[in-house]
């Protein structure tokens, strides 16, 4: 997902394990296309978190990444209004989301970034 616009939503949550299924199947076939079609929206990135191992310093490091939410999805947006639009408020309660996955949802952070470089 090359970023080319200045600012991205990230939306990041555990999801109860019996509900992983639905929520990825909600995420996937209703969530984000519904969301993409919001002016402003420009793409939708999903992520599942992985173990990590790196090198730092020379030495190969494996980190325990525990606290950290499952599920992480990225929104490039063309403005922050966006988050505050109409057809944003009418998207994220469509559907199936707000009733039989979003209840099962935990440890849910969001963020808003903007990019420096440009």
């Amino acid at each position: 997902m090359p970023i080319n616009s200045r600012y991205l939503f990230i939306a990041r949550m555990d999801v109860e394990p019996d509900k992983d299924a639905i929520f990825n199947e909600v995420y996937d076939k209703e969530h984000v296309p519904m969301l993409l079609e919001v002016p402003g929206v420009l793409s939708v990135a999903r992520f599942k978190k992985r173990d990590l191992t790196m090198i730092i310093g020379g030495e190969e490091v494996t980190m325990e990444v525990s606290d950290q939410p499952t599920y992480t999805a990225m929104y490039e947006l063309e403005s922050p209004g966006v988050l505050v639009s109409d057809g944003w408020a009418n998207s994220v309660d469509e559907g199936r989301w707000p009733g039989e996955v979003r209840p099962f949802t935990t440890n849910r952070s969001h963020t808003l970034m903007e990019r420096l470089d440009s």
